[in-house]
């Protein structure tokens, strides 16, 4: 009987080809993971500061710089974090991404068109409207 390491170097492949596909590069390092989760540090904490400390004075402002701010975020820990990009293989997770974030405005467009259709047509009428009623 054979020694265990011995039968597993008998495979034929070298443990330097274990994860490797082609052109396939480590691409994490720990500064470039400090970098990003500093960045989503700051960018929560700043739309927090602006709502808490009302920086923007209009609601519709701040709604609107925090999801500005959230898309930035978005796209640090997609950078950062889950290392996508156009190279990144073969350009196929970015594909992946495009169709993705279409079918979510698509969601979110569709959601808000229907909510604010069923709030014109389904609201209850007034007392005034009420009493004219024949």
């Amino acid at each position: 009987m054979s020694h265990p390491a011995e039968l597993h170097a008998d495979h034929g492949h070298g443990h330097d080809d274990h994860g490797s596909h082609g052109d396939a590069q480590v691409h994490f390092s720990v500064r470039g993971y400090l970098i990003g989760f500093l960045l989503s540090v700051v960018l929560t904490a700043i739309p927090f500061w602006l709502v808490m400390a009302k920086v923007i004075p209009s609601s519709t402002g701040a709604a609107v710089a925090v999801l500005l701010i959230a898309l930035v975020q978005i796209l640090v820990h997609m950078v950062f974090f889950l290392h996508l990009d156009a190279k990144s293989q073969g350009g196929w997770n970015m594909l992946a991404l495009i169709f993705t974030l279409v079918l979510v405005v698509i969601m979110l467009a569709g959601s808000l068109w229907v909510m604010h259709h069923l709030n014109t047509n389904m609201m209850p009428m007034s007392s005034h409207e009420m009493r004219n009623m024949p």
